[in-house]
């Protein structure tokens, strides 16, 4: 349906990317969000060769996360979003009976980002926006929408 409309997909990829690469590749370039990627360095620029960004979020946050960790630091950053899952995945800071995950994590999310990669907050919060937007064209609009 995505390719037939011409949308993007947003694809909950935990265990499985294999198989959802073996099916979007039988479509040509989609496009959209991994969401929660957690897969091998070879998957993950087989999702970005497909136009996916690669989502990072609550479990990049945990220092025992190291394929997650090596992916937000090796990936470029134009592949990469942000996005906290909420409320699953949540970040290493909260705790029981504080668990659930909110938007509002986001901040520190970006901010874990920035000190694996060496560069500001600023500058996570300025590419995984633009990123974002590019994956998810029609985003810039609803935002638009939604502020009038």
């Amino acid at each position: 349906m995505a390719a037939e409309f011409h949308l993007p997909v947003l694809l909950h990829v935990r265990r499985s990317q294999d198989i959802l690469l073996k099916y979007l590749r039988r479509h040509g370039r989609i496009g959209g969000i991994a969401h929660a990627f957690n897969g091998s360095a070879q998957q993950a620029q087989a999702f970005i060769d497909q136009g996916f960004a690669l989502g990072m979020g609550g479990a990049m946050t945990y220092e025992r996360a190291l394929q997650i960790r090596r992916h937000a630091v090796e990936v470029d950053l134009a592949h990469l979003v942000l996005e906290t899952d909420a409320p699953d995945i949540p970040p290493a800071w909260l705790h029981p009976p504080q668990r659930r995950n909110r938007p509002g994590e986001l901040a520190r999310i970006a901010g874990v980002l920035a000190d694996l990669r060496g560069i500001t907050a600023a500058q996570v919060a300025q590419a995984t926006t633009a990123n974002a937007m590019h994956v998810l064209p029609r985003l810039p609009a609803a935002i638009l929408a939604d502020a009038d």
